[in-house]
């Protein structure tokens, strides 16, 4: 079974949060959507995810703030951040505890690599029933 149940989709952009939150729900997950970090803590307060993929740059509250914030809320979340120049951001959400950085606009196979990754991350953080 799968470790990764719900995911929250968060971007300010329309098109992305879409193409991200279809191509996440032909996979099986189930999903919500955040417009900015502000709306995506609240969402955070009021149910229990598995997995957060969050824009960097958004207005509001920034990708950054948003993970501190979350991650005092639910320390076990994890996050996939989202840019359009992660290299020069890559080493800071490491160094945050992100997964990665995933490059806009991103291929189809480049996220479903991510999130197997997410998925044996997850695994590896929760014992075996």
């Amino acid at each position: 079974m799968s470790g990764i149940k719900k995911i929250l989709v968060v971007d300010d952009t329309p098109v992305i949060r879409r193409l991200l939150c279809d191509v996440l729900e032909s996979e099986g997950y189930e999903i919500e959507e955040a417009i900015d970090g502000v709306e995506a803590l609240e969402k955070i307060r009021a149910s229990k995810f598995d997995l957060v993929f969050c824009d960097i740059h958004m207005p509001r509250k920034n990708g950054f703030d948003t993970y501190i914030a979350a991650r005092e809320i639910d320390p076990s979340l994890d996050f996939i951040m989202t840019d359009s120049f992660p290299d020069k951001l890559a080493e800071k959400t490491n160094e945050m505890g992100a997964i990665c950085c995933l490059a806009k606009p991103f291929e189809l196979d480049e996220l479903r690599k991510t999130l197997k990754q997410a998925e044996q991350l997850k695994k590896s953080k929760c014992p075996t029933k």
